[in-house]
C-alpha cells in the first residue's frame, strides 16, 4: 500500500472533486475533511470515500453548489436545509452559525437535513472546542439504506448513528469522544474488504443472522451489530435516540426511502463554558482529570490508559511525518478517476 503525505493526498482529492463538479470551497472542505480522518486513523472516513462521493454526484444524489438555506430560526436555534449539498461544507457552516449564536446566548442548537455524508463527526464539535465551548453532534443517514440490526434482530433497521462530544482543556491532545453506536463504522467493513482482511467476531452477522469474520458477507445481505456485544441493547438504545434527534426531529423520518439517496440528518448543540464557570479554571481541571485517568496502573497486556481523543492525536502526529497508508484498491480507484478526468499529473509528487 502506498504511503502518501497528507498535503499531496488533499491536493489529489480536491482536484478530483473539482473535476466532478464541486466548487473550490466544497472540494477543499471535503478533501481536507477526508484526509483529516485519515490522519486521525479513521481511514473508513478518509479518501476511501471520495470515489463514492463522485459516484453520488454523477447520479444526482449530491448537488455541487447547492443552496444553503435557513428555514426556521430563533436566537438559540436553527433549522437548516442543505438542498443535497456536500455534508462537509453544509454541516461546518451550520456548526459555525451555532457557535456564533452560543457566543451571544450561551447555549445554541441546530438541526440539518438534506445533505450528503458529513464525514468524521468529530470535526464539528472540535470547532466549538477551539472556541472555548463544549460541542455535541449526532448524525444519522436519514432514510437511506440501513446497516445496523437492532439488538436481537438480524435485519438492518438503524444507521451507525454516531455521537461526538468535544471539551476544551489545557491538555496537549484535544479531549473528545467520537463513536458509532454500532460495534464498528460501516466504512471499516469496506476497508477490511478492500484490504482482503478478516474482521473480529462481533462486528457483523451474515444474511442468516450468524456472526462472521468475513467482511464480504456484509454486502451480501448481512448487517452490523450494535455496540455492546452481549449487552448490545445499550448501543441499540443509543442508536434509537440518535435516530429520534437526527431523523425525526429534522423531519427526515425513519425506515428506507426506495431511491437509496444518502441523506445525513444532524443535531448539534454548543454550550459556552464561561456561562457556567471561568473557562481557564475549567480547562485546567479537565486537563487534571485527563492526567488522573492516565495515572492508573495498566491492566495486564495493556499499554495503559488514554483519555478520549489522545490516541487519534498521537496517530495524527505520527502520520503527519510518515505519511498516510492508502490501501491499493482505493489508490487504484483514485488513479482511474484521475485518468478519466485527465488529471494524472496530480499523482506526481509535488
Amino acid at each position: 500500500m502506498p504511503l502518501v503525505q497528507a498535503d499531496r493526498l488533499t491536493r489529489i482529492g480536491a482536484a478530483l472533486l473539482r473535476a466532478a463538479g464541486a466548487t473550490e470551497q466544497e472540494a477543499s472542505a471535503v478533501a481536507a475533511g477526508c484526509v483529516s480522518a485519515n490522519l486521525a486513523g479513521h481511514d473508513s472516513h478518509g479518501v476511501i470515500a471520495i470515489p463514492t462521493y463522485i459516484d453520488r454526484i454523477r447520479v444526482g444524489h449530491i448537488v455541487p453548489g447547492a443552496e444553503w438555506k435557513i428555514v426556521q430560526e430563533s436566537p438559540t436555534t436553527t433549522v437548516i436545509d442543505g438542498h443535497w449539498g456536500f455534508g462537509f461544507h453544509v454541516n461546518a457552516k451550520a456548526m459555525q452559525l451555532t457557535i456564533e449564536k452560543a457566543k451571544i446566548a450561551n447555549v445554541a442548537a441546530c438541526t440539518v437535513f438534506r445533505q450528503s455524508h458529513v464525514g468524521r463527526l468529530a470535526a464539528y464539535p472540535l470547532m466549538a472546542m477551539r472556541e472555548g465551548m463544549i460541542g455535541i453532534a449526532t448524525a444519522d443517514s436519514g432514510r437511506s439504506p440501513k446497516h445496523v440490526a437492532p439488538f436481537g434482530g438480524r435485519e438492518a433497521r438503524l444507521g451507525t448513528n454516531p455521537i461526538s462530544i468535544a471539551v476544551p482543556s489545557d491538555l496537549e491532545a484535544p479531549f473528545y469522544l467520537d463513536m458509532a453506536t454500532s460495534a464498528v463504522a460501516a466504512g471499516k467493513i469496506q476497508l477490511a474488504a478492500a484490504r482482503g482482511e478478516q474482521i473480529p467476531t462481533g462486528w457483523i452477522v451474515d444474511s442468516e443472522g450468524r456472526q462472521t469474520t468475513d467482511p464480504r458477507q456484509f454486502r451480501k445481505g448481512g448487517a452490523l451489530l450494535p455496540l455492546g456485544g452481549t449487552e448490545g441493547y445499550k448501543g441499540s438504545g443509543l442508536a434509537a435516540m440518535v435516530e429520534v434527534l437526527c431523523g425525526l426531529l429534522t423531519g427526515l423520518g425513519f425506515g428506507v426511502e426506495p431511491s437509496g439517496r444518502h441523506n445525513d440528518g444532524c443535531f448539534m448543540a454548543v454550550f459556552n463554558v464561561a456561562a457556567f464557570r471561568p473557562l481557564n479554571e475549567f480547562k485546567r481541571e479537565v486537563a487534571e482529570f485527563g492526567r488522573y485517568l492516565k495515572a492508573t496502573p495498566p491492566s495486564e497486556g495493556s499499554p495503559g490508559v488514554f483519555y478520549p481523543g489522545e490516541v487519534e492525536y498521537l496517530r495524527e502526529q505520527q502520520r503527519k511525518v510518515s505519511g498516510i497508508e492508502v490501501e491499493s484498491a482505493t489508490w487504484d480507484k483514485l488513479r482511474a478517476l484521475a485518468d478519466e478526468y485527465k488529471l494524472a499529473a496530480e499523482f506526481d509528487p509535488a
